[in-house]
């Protein structure tokens, strides 16, 4: 725990211990904290601070909570450090993604087991020897929700990157060259899916010794629009958080 805010009051976040549970599910979009809440039983609203929603409530008699990250892998870093400085250490990140495997098509659920680096945050915490991998309680629980909920899922490699424009125009770009000579590497290591929080949050889970797992909603599938291929389009995350919770409700039942 960080000595500077130990039983503080968080800087970014405007929480303080006691207001969370030890489970927290991490949205990028604060929009997104009221739909995920709803899931709990006698939710509140804690915080709304910057970036930052917060929701707490129960499952199963569990306190958990819901919190926003924002965009991108510093607002989800300080989110993640602060959070654990007043007592959670199981994350869930519920986010969306532009799928990148020509089978991963737009509705399909990814979980991520390892992030691909191409991000910054991580740089300040970890040389880049250091893998960002996801917890396996975590991964191994949603992969069983996803079954048991009969959800279409993939799990492997994502990608994770600062720049949703050097994704989508990297042609556009000074150094897009680079941008799109490392998407083709990508895409020939079999990266499922391109994103941009989970690296970052698996690189600070893992220096601050908490259980870090994502599953994410594909958009859709720019690679399969290429090759003229059906490209379904989904944006409702309903499927990934059912996921979540019931990956939640397994997680506190196993710690019991």
């Amino acid at each position: 725990m960080s000595k500077a805010y130990s039983g503080d009051v968080q800087y970014h976040i405007n929480m303080k211990e006691g207001d969370v549970g030890k489970y927290v599910i991490l949205p990028g979009d604060p929009k997104r904290c009221k739909k995920i809440a709803e899931h709990f039983e006698n939710a509140v609203l804690v915080a709304d601070h910057r970036e930052f929603v917060t929701y707490t409530g129960y499952i199963d008699g569990e306190k958990v909570s819901v919190t926003s990250t924002g965009i991108g892998g510093p607002s989800a870093a300080i989110a993640m450090e602060e959070l654990a400085n007043i007592g959670a250490d199981t994350f869930i990140r519920v986010g969306t993604s532009g799928g990148m495997a020509v089978d991963v098509m737009g509705g399909d659920l990814v979980i991520a087991s390892g992030a691909i680096r191409m991000e910054g945050t991580g740089r300040e915490y970890a040389p880049m020897e250091f893998p960002a991998v996801a917890h396996f309680e975590i991964m191994n629980a949603l992969v069983k929700a996803s079954k048991q909920l009969g959800k279409k899922y993939h799990v492997g490699v994502v990608q994770c990157k600062d720049s949703y424009y050097g994704q989508h125009e990297p042609e556009t770009k000074p150094v897009g060259y680079e941008l799109s000579n490392k998407w083709e590497a990508w895409l020939k290591l079999g990266t499922l899916a391109s994103e941009m929080e989970s690296a970052a949050l698996f690189i600070v889970g893992s220096y601050r010794k908490v259980r870090v797992g994502t599953i994410l909603n594909v958009v859709a599938n720019q690679e399969r629009r290429k090759l003229g291929l059906d490209d379904p389009q989904c944006h409702d995350t309903e499927a990934a958080i059912e996921v979540a919770i019931a990956a939640i409700r397994q997680l506190i039942e196993e710690d019991k």
